[in-house]
């Protein structure tokens, strides 16, 4: 199936936006050429970190602090 902006695998939840986009693009494309659900995600997530890297992008959502 398919991910969107709406609909993406929980494991990308904590991604920032463009970096999620990214590694919806790169699953996508993955499943396309026909691996496997989990590994998609998990190269996605690991290309579209590297990408955001390289770019001085911040990659993940900074927590809430409970002050």
């Amino acid at each position: 199936m398919p991910w969107t902006k709406q609909h993406y695998p929980i494991s990308m939840k904590n991604l920032m936006a463009p970096v999620r986009y990214k590694a919806i693009g790169i699953a996508n494309a993955l499943l396309e050429e026909k691996y496997d659900e989990q590994r998609s995600i998990a190269i996605a997530i690991a290309k579209a970190e590297e990408w955001a890297m390289n770019r001085n992008m911040q990659v993940k959502k900074k927590k809430a602090s409970n002050n």
